[in-house]
């Protein structure tokens, strides 16, 4: 989990938009850091410039989650932060509009 990405919800139920662009640019930053995870993993440390070692695996996992965060934050990420905030817009939109007034 990226920690401080995640909003906390407003005390009035619904979520604003700001805190919504949040929780989507976490979820995207979280699947993105899934994605890459198996790619520094089959990366060889000992060939790399710090000559890999126990300490740079244990901050491996960490340098996965930075850069994802960084490319979601910077709208460079996987495109889904978009998609997940429409959608999270729409199902909120939908659970607050009384029954009688919808299609």
């Amino acid at each position: 989990m990226l920690p401080g990405l995640l909003p906390t919800p407003p005390s009035g139920g619904a979520q604003t938009p700001a805190r919504m662009r949040q929780a989507a640019q976490a979820f995207e930053a979280q699947v993105m850091a899934q994605l890459l995870q198996p790619a520094f993993a089959a990366a060889d440390a000992s060939r790399s410039p710090f000559g890999g070692g126990s300490a740079e695996a244990q901050w491996k996992p960490m340098l996965v989650e930075a850069f994802s965060a960084a490319a979601a934050r910077s709208g460079r990420g996987l495109g889904l932060q978009d998609m997940v905030l429409r959608h999270m817009l729409r199902v909120q939109e939908a659970s607050t509009t009384p029954q009688e007034n919808r299609p």
